[in-house]
């Protein structure tokens, strides 16, 4: 990445992550946290719909297909829309720690252009942890794992307790997430990054 701030490099009293042993196994779909979520949610009509999987270590692997509904210039990707989708891969990072965070700084580096019906591969992994900060990179690749680098992301996620969402958020939408009859559901709607 060229041109990173400070506020993502790792202190030298930093730690290495570690993988909670009850993260979701290595190949496993992590799923998405909120219904309505824009970035993984299928409730959102024209979300990302991203399917992240937990890969080895404290890595991800996820993708999604830039649709019509994403576009910025015609036929290409929004800028927007590809920060969002790196954001979301490395929010899905936290499942892996078992943590609550959100993001608190996001940079991107944009190196080609992205296509409409482009299916965009993502990587993820946490770098560094210190205290309540966890750090971690991300690359988005067109067309394959092994495809030409198109945008590439580092960004800082903040351990936050569940009151952040309840003290922060719309409160009806609060009150229909905790109201969710199905218990994993209303859990999953306040742990990660939403």
């Amino acid at each position: 990445m060229s041109g990173t701030s400070a506020a993502l490099t790792p202190p030298a009293d930093a730690i290495a992550p570690v993988r909670h042993p009850d993260a979701p196994a290595p190949g496993e779909l992590i799923g998405a946290h909120y219904e309505h979520c824009f970035g993984c949610g299928e409730g959102q009509a024209h979300g990302l719909h991203l399917a992240a999987y937990a890969g080895e270590g404290v890595a991800v692997t996820a993708e999604f297909t830039v649709r019509e509904a994403h576009q910025g210039a015609p036929g290409l990707a929004h800028g927007g829309v590809l920060a969002t989708a790196l954001d979301e891969t490395l929010g899905s990072l936290n499942w892996l720690l078992r943590v609550i965070a959100v993001t608190g700084r996001l940079e991107t580096d944009f190196a080609l252009p992205v296509p409409l019906g482009t299916v965009l591969f993502l990587e993820a992994e946490v770098t560094a942890v210190a205290g309540r900060k966890i750090y971690s990179r991300a690359t988005g690749r067109i067309g394959g794992p092994e495809g030409p680098v198109a945008v590439r992301a580092k960004a800082l996620f903040i351990e936050v307790k569940v009151d952040h969402f309840v003290e922060n958020g719309r409160p009806e939408e609060i009150r229909a997430a905790m109201d969710d009859p199905d218990q994993l559901r209303r859990a999953r709607a306040f742990e990660v990054n939403p």
